[in-house]
């Protein structure tokens, strides 16, 4: 068996006559058969046979078989874009009357399915706190069906120890699903330490330079054939065009998952007593409160760092708009730079009380490090975060 990284690379669907190198792109929106005993058998599910690519088509098939063998899983099935993929991660397995466990910190628009759309189908939900694990025990329930986590979160980079949460799962008979899209399958592989499902926003690191959206979910090869058939009617397909660029993009990946981790180690090890800042997190600093555990199941800290600015607010708009390089925009995981501030972005829907819990303050900015030289993403926010301090 190749490694996962080489898979990556030199997985291919099937081509056309001409033999090329790379992957074609199949623009189609459905697929002939010779005769209509073919057709029949494709429509009952006798064969593998692409029919129409609502369901599936070649481009996608690749994309998905890459990410099933980096992230050692048995089968998956790729999305229009990342929450299509958390969203049907619940919706195809979770019923009226079931319970769903989630750790607190989670990516804005994922609470916003949880406590306001599952609601609407009768299935409960309770959170518990990602740095309390003695919490999580007492909050199962006996309708519950499964456990979702981040690991690490957005944005507050909290590390789960995966291999606990998995024990927890198995022991009361819960499905684990584990949102990897801040380490990515080249950084961290859930699936090897007990997970039943994996999901990814695409979007992300994987695409790695903004172009298109995506979503992924891999897992057992049962539960991901109830997502499939949950897909399939509900139509949330993966354009051919984008999953052609994200297959291509993976066989990237690694070289430039290296080179984030780097940068961001890098900077994060140049801010962390910076006198504008309160606290700093990145999974592969001793400081972190969970570095252990990240030592244990990541490969390295990731992309992600983040701090909190004394000055609260206020600081945190001086910083932002003191920047002259680092980017202002609904993204990570880009070659470029990016700097947020969770609060009032992407999960600005949430309750004080609810960012609190989750140590998202007024003051917390988020940074994507891209692949600009570490020199010169550094002095950009050095410049800015002395802006802070001059106020």
């Amino acid at each position: 068996m190749k490694h996962p990284i080489t898979e990556a690379i030199r997985i291919q669907t099937e081509r056309t006559n001409e033999m090329e190198h790379a992957t074609p792109l199949f623009l189609t929106s459905s697929f002939c058969f010779d005769n209509a005993e073919e057709m029949r058998a494709a429509f009952a599910d006798e064969t593998d046979d692409n029919i129409y690519s609502r369901f599936s088509n070649p481009n996608t098939q690749e994309l998905v078989d890459k990410m099933v063998a980096m992230e050692g899983a048995e089968a998956g099935y790729a999305m229009a874009t990342g929450m299509a993929a958390v969203f049907a991660s619940f919706m195809a397995l979770l019923k009226t009357g079931d319970h769903l466990l989630s750790c607190n910190s989670i990516f804005g628009s994922t609470h916003t399915v949880i406590k306001k759309l599952l609601p609407n189908y009768g299935i409960e939900s309770t959170y518990v706190s990602a740095d309390k694990p003695e919490e999580w025990e007492a909050a199962i329930r006996p309708n519950t069906k499964m456990i979702y986590i981040e690991t690490p979160t957005n944005p507050g980079l909290a590390i789960l120890d995966l291999e606990w949460v998995n024990t927890l799962s198995k022991k009361h008979g819960l499905l684990l699903n584990v949102d990897n899209c801040f380490a990515t399958p080249v950084n961290q592989r859930p699936i090897e330490f007990g997970a039943d499902l994996v999901v990814h926003s695409a979007t992300k690191w994987i695409d790695g330079q903004g172009r298109v959206l995506g979503g992924i979910v891999v897992g057992k090869k049962e539960l991901i054939h109830q997502i499939y058939l949950f897909c399939r009617s509900t139509g949330p397909a993966l354009s051919p065009f984008n999953a052609w660029v994200l297959s291509k993009s993976l066989e990237t990946l690694d070289v430039r998952m290296e080179r984030h981790a780097s940068n961001a180690l890098t900077i994060a090890k140049a801010l962390e007593n910076n006198p504008a800042i309160e606290w700093l997190k990145y999974p592969y600093l001793p400081s972190h409160p969970q570095y252990d555990i990240a030592r244990k199941q990541m490969k390295n800290g990731g992309g992600i760092v983040c701090f909190n600015l004394k000055g609260g607010l206020q600081s945190g708009k001086i910083f932002l708009n003191s920047l002259q390089m680092l980017s202002l925009t609904a993204n990570l995981g880009d070659t470029r730079s990016i700097a947020s501030h969770p609060a009032s972005t992407t999960h600005a829907k949430l309750s004080e009380e609810e960012r609190l819990a989750t140590n998202i303050t007024a003051g917390l900015i988020r940074i994507s490090v891209g692949l600009e030289h570490v020199d010169d993403i550094l002095q950009d926010i050095i410049q800015a975060l002395e802006k802070c301090i001059e106020r």
